[in-house]
C-alpha cells in the first residue's frame, strides 16, 4: 500500500476520533494539557492496534476467500463509510457524558468505539495481502494528531462542524473501497 493511500485511509479513520474529540473539547471535560494528551494518545493507540488485529484476522482467512476478497474489502469499507455518513447526518450528540471521557472506563469505551472501523480496514488489508506495519503506524499517528487538534479546537468548531466531519471520513472510506474494486477488476 502506497503512502498516499495510507494517509487517505488514516484521515478517513480518524474522523470518528476527531468528531468525538471536538465534542469533548466543546464540553470542557479536557481542561488541561495532560487530559487532552491522554485521550488523543489512547485514540491513536487503539486505531493502530485495531488495524493490526483486523489484519491478523484477515491474513489468516485469505486462502479461503481470495477469489472474492476485493468485494469483501469493498463491502467492509463501504459499510463503515455509510455508517459514518449516517452518523454525521444524524448528528449524534458527542457532547454529553456521564463521567469524565479522559479517564478510566469511559476513555477506553470511546477509544474502542472510535477504532472499530480500523478493525474493518485492517481486515481488508489482511484479505488483500497488504503490509500492515507502516500503514497502522500512520493510522495511529494521524488519529493522535487529529484527536489533539479536535480537542484544542473543540471550543470553536465543535458545534459548527462536528457531525459533518464524519461525513467526509465516510466518503473517503467509500472512495478507497471503490479504488480497491477498480484495481482488482482492471
Amino acid at each position: 500500500m502506497d503512502l498516499g493511500t495510507s494517509l487517505l485511509i488514516a484521515v478517513g479513520l480518524a474522523m470518528d476520533a476527531f468528531a468525538v474529540s471536538l465534542g469533548v473539547g466543546t464540553s470542557g471535560h479536557a481542561p488541561d494539557l495532560r487530559s487532552k494528551n491522554r485521550l488523543a494518545f489512547h485514540f491513536g493507540i487503539f486505531q493502530m492496534g485495531m488495524t493490526v488485529l483486523g489484519w491478523l484476522a484477515g491474513s489468516t482467512v485469505v486462502h479461503f476467500i481470495e477469489g472474492w476478497d476485493h468485494w469483501l474489502a469493498f463491502g467492509l469499507l463501504a459499510y463503515v463509510g455509510v455508517n459514518m455518513i449516517h452518523s454525521g447526518i444524524k448528528g449524534e450528540d458527542n457532547e454529553r457524558y456521564t463521567s469524565n471521557p479522559t479517564k478510566g472506563h469511559t476513555m477506553v469505551m470511546l477509544s474502542v468505539a472510535t477504532s472499530l472501523d480500523a478493525l474493518a480496514v485492517g481486515l481488508s488489508m489482511g484479505l488483500l495481502g497488504s503490509s500492515v506495519w507502516i500503514p497502522s503506524l500512520i493510522i495511529g499517528v494521524v488519529a493522535f494528531g487529529l484527536s489533539a487538534v479536535g480537542l484544542f479546537a473543540g471550543c470553536r468548531l465543535g458545534e459548527k462542524f462536528g457531525p459533518r466531519v464524519e461525513i467526509v471520513g465516510g466518503l473517503l472510506l467509500i472512495f478507497i473501497g471503490l479504488r480497491v474494486l477498480y484495481t482488482h477488476m482492471v
